[in-house]
């Protein structure tokens, strides 16, 4: 496998966060778990291939529009938490 700039150097990177994260998109911000649909994993779990030449997130990108930049009340974000 090698990353659209040609390198092979790609790290695997996984850990287990729990409800500890902060993120911000668009000038929204949420925290709590990580979200499915960020393409860094979901849940307790962060898990990603990057390159270590140039930095790029592997995976398939563009990601369609997260539920962060949706409009939705702070009641309705309890959607971060427990989706499988």
């Amino acid at each position: 496998m090698s990353c659209t700039c040609g390198s092979a150097r790609l790290c695997d990177y996984g850990g287990k966060t729990s409800d500890m994260n902060d993120f911000r998109v668009g000038g929204k911000e949420g925290d709590g778990y990580v979200p499915y649909d960020m393409g860094i994993g979901g849940g307790d779990y962060v898990e990603f291939t990057y390159c270590l030449d140039c930095g790029r997130i592997q995976g398939k990108f563009p990601l369609p529009k997260t539920e962060l930049e949706e409009e939705r009340s702070p009641q309705d974000r309890e959607f971060f938490c427990g989706r499988p």
